[in-house]
């Protein structure tokens, strides 16, 4: 009879333990990226089996089973942050420290004063893939500016009225030196009706904001001016790039006329198409792209892939132990492969997204009515053995 308030302590101390996991799982039921794990038992039997709580005999008892934790996915939540991330399929983040590692399903990351991306409130950093698919951390310190493109090209589309009393006139034309300097152009197309002239001859001429453009050779400089001939109302090909250059910084600008024609009429049509090149570019903000990769974007309108976002997919999940702030660990021998997003082995990064927990509440509430029921069946059992040895204790005194 002794060995049944042993067996009965054992199902105490299982059912304590099994009570205990149910807690932490509904207590993390709001915690982003929990993995909730499962509660299960397991018996006691033979000769030298012995509980993981020290109860239990020869005869048999109840301990509890290895916890697993179950890796389903939560519900993918939507945010306002960039850097707010999820795995939309089975991989983990991977997260760098020296020469420690961790794993995570979604975080909200930020950058620290050294330009890393780090879990927030953490030290733990972002892992990115280099070239050679190895995993790395990165700064964006070193990218924080773009450097500046010189316009090389500026079309123009429409037509030219023939019959035109006054000069065709295109303005509010940005273009950037080789510098990053911004300017403002006026092109101007003036019908030559000098003697000399051949018909459909026009005289184009360049302004900016200080003037006209001079040629630069000395104080008798004189405005930039090149010729743009048609053919009937096609551009003579010959004449249908001209190069205009910024005495400043020497850079040279071509003004593409090849879609530009010409008609007869007292109304032109021409007009500029959309410029090349861009100034000197600030950091503005980090994000990660939908093909998974860490992209800058600068004021000026630019955008720099840093490199991919590595993520993790592990051949065996039970190799993975949960940690505090949504992270897990691996065991040394853990067998895993570090993909880029899109891979069909781990899934998409999605950015401006987080991870709910997957715990589910109600499968949750029906094992703790299991493990209530256990308690108190098991407490029944030494209660009713208590009494059985207190009548055992009376047949003496009976005699």
């Amino acid at each position: 009879m002794f060995g049944s308030i042993y067996i009965g302590l054992s199902g105490l101390a299982a059912y304590s333990r099994g009570l205990q996991q149910i807690s932490n799982n509904v207590a993390n039921l709001n915690s982003q990226g929990f993995k909730g794990s499962t509660v299960s038992f397991e018996n006691i039997l033979g000769a030298n089996s012995r509980s993981r709580g020290g109860f239990g005999n020869s005869g048999g008892g109840v301990q509890n089973a290895p916890s697993q934790l179950n890796f389903a996915a939560g519900e993918l939540r939507q945010t306002d942050r960039d850097l707010d991330l999820a795995i939309n399929g089975n991989g983990l983040l991977m997260l760098m420290r020296g020469d420690e590692v961790m794993y995570t399903r979604t975080g909200s990351f930020e950058i620290d004063k050294s330009g890393y991306i780090v879990l927030s409130g953490t030290e733990w950093r972002l892992a990115t893939l280099d070239a050679s698919g190895r995993p790395q951390t990165l700064s964006v310190d070193v990218s924080r500016t773009n450097p500046p493109k010189a316009t090389a090209s500026v079309p123009f589309t429409g037509f030219i009225a023939t019959d035109a009393t006054a000069p065709t006139t295109v303005g509010n034309i940005t273009v950037y030196d080789k510098n990053g300097g911004k300017h403002v152009w006026t092109v101007t197309a003036t019908k030559d009706t000098s003697a000399t002239a051949t018909p459909g001859t026009w005289n184009i001429t360049v302004n900016d904001t200080n003037g006209p453009l001079k040629d630069g050779t000395g104080a008798t400089a004189q405005p930039q001016t090149k010729q743009l001939k048609f053919i009937g109302t096609i551009v003579d090909p010959s004449t249908s790039k001209l190069d205009f250059t910024d005495p400043g910084s020497g850079s040279v600008v071509t003004l593409d006329f090849s879609g530009a024609q010409s008609f007869a009429g007292s109304s032109s049509t021409l007009s500029a198409g959309s410029v090349d090149g861009y100034g000197v570019g600030t950091f503005a903000s980090l994000a990660v792209n939908d093909s998974g990769q860490v992209e800058i974007s600068y004021s000026n309108g630019q955008k720099q892939q840093l490199g991919a976002v590595a993520i993790a997919d592990f051949r065996d999940t039970s190799d993975l132990t949960q940690e505090s702030s949504g992270m897990f660990s691996a065991r040394d021998t853990a067998m895993r492969d570090i993909l880029p997003s899109g891979d069909v082995r781990v899934g998409k990064v999605q950015s401006r997204r987080l991870e709910a927990s997957n715990v589910d509440l109600t499968l949750e509430f029906s094992d703790l009515i299991l493990v209530q029921r256990g308690f108190q069946a098991s407490s029944q059992i030494i209660s009713a053995t208590n009494d059985m040895i207190q009548q055992l204790f009376g047949i003496r005194g009976q005699g």
